[in-house]
């Protein structure tokens, strides 16, 4: 799908020379112009998650994000290119035929293939071998049809005389009594995947019960997937879960690899991306700080700076823009932030909202104290708490914190333990699977995130 926009984009750039000049320009001549208006709006349109807002929210909102990205993002990239690079540059009356026509193009095609063609039949066919506690994990998180992006959920199979307990029906699962071969029910309904999820493992004495390794031998050999539950929950849902993580999968697991490549590489894009973001955003930094200096009436600091755990369980101190009053925790006591919290100042309402208050951290990642992405960090005391509480909360300190990270694009803000425990298993998604190509579409669809405002408090 991104292809094939990315195609009609770079089209749509011919055709708004042909309308504004009623005549095409030298094909080779204009394809770099044409190749860079393409690119910013792919890649604009990417970074407002367009292509997730279909299956979430309906082709509305779809278009709506699409709008945004072509005539906002797409726009203001496209004028700040052409002013560092000017042999690329094409007539405002040019870029503005060429965008509109590439927003009711893109609107044209998305609709055609939104009624017109059966993305279910792209989807792979997944069945669930089990219906117990396991089972229950894709049952209970990923029964609605945004979480099946890229499979189909056929149903749960029991297997045997002793299926053993039966915890996803009510989850209105569909339960497969397959009393016949798997690979046979396999092959009559055209099954992509199995996806392992048995409470018991081991066979009994009598070769009954358990995972049945012939069975799944026979399958996998016949070219099916054949999956364990944490794994298939890693590539649908981007976490590790950690009711089902045991230390062995760790161990003998791809992933948790940090080379110094990796270091050099992350320590390098943390610099660059910084004083990039410095040299734009130092303006709205100054108004900032003034506003909040103005709201306490230049009595009370602009920034507000807490103790947090960082690489390797190393406190540091955090810098903020101030958006609460001072006297936010005037006893001492640390307070989970709440929705529609009363310390929070109408310029900190603000700033949250629109993430401003975050601006400052740049510096402890210029000081190499944070990353540019990475695991938000967390204050002392929630720590000690949180590693009571939630298994392998500690892990999350394997690498730097940071500004923006994959978790905080997938869940909203946390604010209790149960939160806390649902972003630990994107984060740990993140320590296996960092990369520099990951860190670069989180930073894509933070843009998103900033946009519309999602998840802050």
């Amino acid at each position: 799908m991104t292809v094939s926009e990315a195609v009609i984009v770079f089209v749509a750039a011919y055709l708004g020379y042909l309308l504004r000049y009623q005549s095409l320009p030298d094909l080779v001549t204009y394809l770099p112009a044409a190749a860079l208006f393409s690119t910013s709006l792919t890649i604009a349109m990417i970074a407002m998650g367009v292509h997730e807002a279909r299956i979430r929210e309906g082709f509305t909102a779809m278009m709506l994000r699409t709008a945004v990205a072509v005539f906002l993002l797409g726009a203001l990239a496209n004028a700040a290119l052409s002013y560092v690079f000017p042999a690329l540059a094409v007539d405002r009356s040019v870029l503005l035929l060429a965008t509109l026509t590439a927003f009711l193009t893109l609107a044209v095609w998305r609709w055609l293939s939104f009624y017109f063609i059966d993305e279910d039949s792209l989807k792979a066919r997944v069945v669930v071998l089990g219906t117990g506690q396991r089972a229950l994990k894709i049952a209970a998180r990923m029964r609605r049809t945004s979480d099946q992006r890229a499979f189909i959920l056929v149903g749960f199979i029991e297997l045997g005389s002793h299926p053993g307990t039966n915890e996803v029906e009510k989850h209105g699962a569909r339960i497969i009594k397959a009393d016949g071969s798997l690979p046979d029910y396999c092959r009559e309904n055209a099954v992509d995947e199995i996806v392992v999820a048995m409470d018991e493992r081991r066979r009994n004495q009598d070769a009954t019960g358990g995972i049945p390794l012939e069975e799944l031998m026979e399958c996998r050999l016949s070219g099916l997937r054949v999956s364990d539950v944490q794994q298939f929950i890693e590539r649908e849902a981007g976490k590790i879960d950690v009711d089902l993580l045991r230390p062995s999968w760790m161990v003998f697991s791809d992933g948790f690899i940090t080379s110094t490549w990796r270091a050099i590489s992350k320590r390098s894009f943390d610099l660059f991306a910084s004083l990039l973001l410095l040299s734009v955003a130092w303006p709205l930094m100054i108004l900032t700080a003034f506003a909040i200096w103005v709201e306490s009436r230049f009595r009370d600091p602009v920034f507000y700076r807490q103790q947090r755990v960082g690489l390797d369980g190393r406190l540091f101190d955090v810098l903020k823009f101030r958006s609460m009053r001072t006297d936010a925790e005037e006893d001492g006591k640390a307070v989970w932030v709440k929705r529609n919290d009363a310390r929070v100042t109408r310029v900190g309402a603000f700033i949250r909202k629109s993430r401003l208050d975050e601006l400052p951290q740049l510096f402890n990642v210029l000081k190499g104290d944070m990353s540019f992405v990475g695991p938000r960090p967390e204050r002392p005391v929630f720590v000690e708490e949180l590693s009571n509480e939630v298994p392998y909360y500690e892990q999350r300190h394997r690498i730097k914190p940071g500004i923006t990270g994959w978790a905080q694009l997938c869940y909203p803000y946390g604010a209790s333990i149960a939160d806390s425990k649902e972003k630990l298993q994107y984060d740990l998604y993140y320590l296996k699977n960092h990369s520099l190509l990951l860190d670069m579409i989180i930073l894509l669809h933070t843009v998103e995130v900033v946009l519309i405002g999602e998840g802050a408090r």
